[in-house]
C-alpha cells in the first residue's frame, strides 16, 4: 500500500507536465517551473517529469519523461502496419529520461560546428536552400550525429545521447495506445508530411514548433524529418531489450530511423512505423533528437 505521501506523489506526478505546459501564460516560466519542482521535490528526489531546462545558451531544449511501461510495436488491425513492427511487447522504462523537446535545429548545430566538434562542408548539413535557424537540421549522418551528442557532453559535462528506438517510440506515444500520439488517424495540420494537410506538404521542412506539441510537451514526434536512433537494424522484434535499452546487436552498418518525414506518407508517421538506413547515409528527410541521462 502507498503512503500518504506516495499517493500525494502519484496524484501530482502525472500533471506536473501539463501544469507547466498551460500556465506558462499567467505565471513566468523559470518561477512556475521552480514551483512545481518544489512541490514535487519531496516524492523521490528525482527530476519532476515534465521539467523543461536547456544546459547552456546553444544546447537543445530539454523536457524530463516520465519512468514507466508500455506496449512497443503495433498490432495486426493497424492500418499501414508492417511486418517489422512486430511482435508486440512490453518495454519497461526504469528511470527517467530527458528528450529533445524539438529536433536538433540548425543553430544548435552550427554552434557545434563553430566550436570544432562536427564537421562542415562536403554537403553535411546542407539546408537545400530551405534556411537554418529553427528548421531541423538534415543531411546529417548517423555518424555525424554521434559526434554532436560527444560535443554535447564535453561541452555540458553531462550524458547526451541519441535515444534508444524502444524510448523513442515510449516519448512519440506519450501514455497512449494509438497511431499517432493524438488519435488513430492523421487529420489536418497536425504534422508535416505527404498528405498532412500543413503549407510544408512534400515540399520542405517545418520550423520545428510549428505544430502542437503532444501530451508529454514533445513537438514533431510524427513527420517533419525522420531521427536517427542509437540501435541496430533487425527485422523484427524477436530478441529485442525489453528494458528501453538500445539494441546492439545485428546489422550495426544499417541504424533505425523514426518518425516519418515531410515526404513521405501519413501511414510512414505512425508511433511503430521503422525505417532503416546505412550508417553513412545523409538524406534531406533524416535528422535526430538527443537524450540526456539523469540517473548514474
Amino acid at each position: 500500500m502507498k503512503s500518504r505521501s506516495g499517493v500525494w506523489c502519484a496524484w501530482w506526478l502525472p500533471l506536473a507536465g501539463k501544469l507547466i505546459r498551460t500556465a506558462r501564460l499567467a505565471v513566468p516560466g523559470m518561477l512556475l517551473v521552480a514551483c512545481v519542482a518544489a512541490l514535487l521535490g519531496a516524492c523521490d528526489g528525482s527530476v519532476p517529469a515534465g521539467q523543461e531546462f536547456r544546459d547552456c545558451d546553444v544546447c537543445p531544449e530539454m523536457v524530463v519523461l516520465p519512468s514507466g511501461s508500455y506496449r512497443m510495436g503495433s498490432p495486426a488491425s493497424e492500418q499501414g502496419r508492417r511486418e517489422n513492427e512486430g511482435p508486440v511487447h512490453e518495454v519497461t522504462i526504469a528511470a527517467s529520461f530527458a528528450l529533445g523537446k524539438y529536433e536538433v535545429t540548425y543553430e544548435e548545430w552550427d554552434a557545434c560546428v563553430r566550436d570544432g566538434g562536427c564537421p562542415r562542408g562536403d554537403g553535411v548539413a546542407d539546408d537545400e536552400g530551405w534556411g537554418r535557424g529553427r528548421r531541423p537540421v538534415m543531411n546529417v549522418s548517423w555518424g555525424n550525429a554521434q559526434r554532436y551528442v560527444r560535443w554535447l557532453s564535453g561541452r555540458t559535462g553531462k550524458a547526451y545521447r541519441l535515444p534508444s528506438e524502444s524510448e523513442w517510440e515510449y516519448a512519440a506515444r506519450s501514455g497512449t495506445g494509438t497511431a499517432y500520439g493524438w488519435g488513430g488517424e492523421i487529420g489536418v495540420g497536425r504534422a508535416n508530411c505527404w498528405g498532412c494537410g500543413s503549407q510544408w506538404d512534400g515540399e520542405q521542412t517545418a520550423p520545428v514548433g510549428s505544430f502542437a506539441s503532444n501530451e508529454w510537451g514533445l513537438h514533431d514526434m510524427h513527420g517533419n524529418v525522420l531521427e536517427w536512433v542509437e540501435d541496430c537494424w533487425n527485422g523484427n522484434y524477436a530478441g529485442s531489450p525489453r528494458d528501453g535499452g538500445a539494441w546492439r546487436s545485428g546489422d550495426c552498418f544499417e541504424r533505425v530511423l523514426r518518425g516519418g518525414s515531410w515526404d513521405l506518407r501519413p501511414s510512414d508517421l505512425r508511433a511503430a512505423n521503422r525505417h532503416r538506413a546505412a550508417s553513412v547515409v545523409r538524406n534531406d528527410n533524416g535528422g535526430f533528437r538527443v537524450v540526456r541521462t539523469l540517473t548514474p
